[in-house]
């Protein structure tokens, strides 16, 4: 009888273990892991080291979020491996980049698209913005059109990489100025392109307000102009292109959140959507993103659905027209 009575509270604890995992009641029950296809020191890995840092609180996820990053590519290393690799568990996580992985998608040659993941909030939109060095002769955009119109394809200037953001700026603003740019991919990212401006080994770049931000207040470059439908906050002194008599909207502005790969369990996903915005409105979180000059714009999972497919028609239209 004793066996029996044994046998049967292993049964139904083996049931009831199975129900738990199926219904993932107890998730995460540990640290949870989060991919970035940006390198260390970025806008992308700054503020993806910010947002998580409340994760492991007890009204937050209850665990931590470990970052790990996977860059090269202008992050297409990184959402290859995400899209073909990465367990569909809820125990990785990645780092979204829009009009980053969209744009990539739409000129080939990746194994992603948007099919391929499933967002779960988005925490920035940051605007690409033109810089250059502190020293440079250059005091406004006017002044770069006017070099470059002089100097077919002699204006060199950085930026992360191909088809992300940066790119896009500088396609529109080829377009709207009617001039030859020799843009440089950078294969460190936003980061690397930022050194190669401070240094003098470009003359110029297009990068992220908020890696800008923080170098122009380290007194390394100057703001020229902002890839943006208005002037932003923390640039208020800083025209935008259209301002500036380019005709350049806001397609290159840089989305940035949480996403999953496709096939994680629903379950999880619906856990995660309710649950890291209010990691990104910690008051902590929101404090340290304004002093690193990185703008939030949280949005829920079914805005940032919205977002993306609004983002696919746009890019696509775009893309054709250059």
């Amino acid at each position: 009888m004793k066996k029996w009575i044994a046998g049967a509270a292993l049964a139904l604890t083996a049931i009831s273990g199975t129900a738990q995992a199926e219904g993932h009641g107890s998730y995460p029950e540990r640290p949870v892991m989060m991919m970035v296809s940006y390198g260390a020191g970025g806008a992308t890995d700054f503020q993806a080291r910010i947002v998580t840092m409340t994760a492991g609180n007890k009204d937050a996820l209850g665990m931590p979020i470990a970052i790990v990053n996977r860059s090269g590519a202008g992050g297409r290393v990184g959402w290859n491996w995400f899209a073909t690799d990465a367990e569909a568990d809820g125990y990785t996580l990645g780092a979204y980049n829009i009009p980053h992985f969209i744009a990539q998608s739409i000129e080939g040659g990746v194994s992603y698209s948007a099919d391929s993941f499933e967002p779960i909030a988005n925490w920035g939109a940051d605007p690409a913005v033109f810089v250059v060095g502190a020293d440079s002769e250059f005091n406004s955009m006017a002044d770069v059109v006017a070099f470059a119109t002089e100097n077919p394809g002699g204006l060199t200037f950085s930026g992360a990489g191909l088809f992300v953001g940066h790119h896009i700026a500088a396609l529109q603003l080829e377009k709207a100025a009617g001039v030859k740019l020799a843009y440089i991919p950078n294969n460190k990212g936003g980061a690397g392109a930022m050194r190669a401006v401070i240094s003098g080994e470009v003359m110029g770049g297009v990068n992220n307000l908020s890696d800008a931000f923080r170098a122009q207040a380290a007194g390394n470059v100057k703001i020229l102009g902002v890839f943006d439908l208005e002037r932003n906050s923390f640039l208020p002194d800083v025209p935008t292109m259209l301002e500036q008599g380019y005709d350049i909207d806001n397609s290159s502005v840089n989305f940035r959140g949480v996403m999953v790969p496709k096939g994680t369990p629903q379950p999880i996903i619906d856990h995660l959507a309710a649950v890291v915005p209010t990691m990104f409105e910690n008051g902590r979180v929101q404090s340290r993103m304004k002093a690193g000059g990185s703008p939030m714009h949280i949005m829920t999972r079914d805005e940032v659905l919205e977002m993306w497919a609004a983002r696919q028609v746009t890019l696509e239209e775009l893309l054709a027209g250059l």
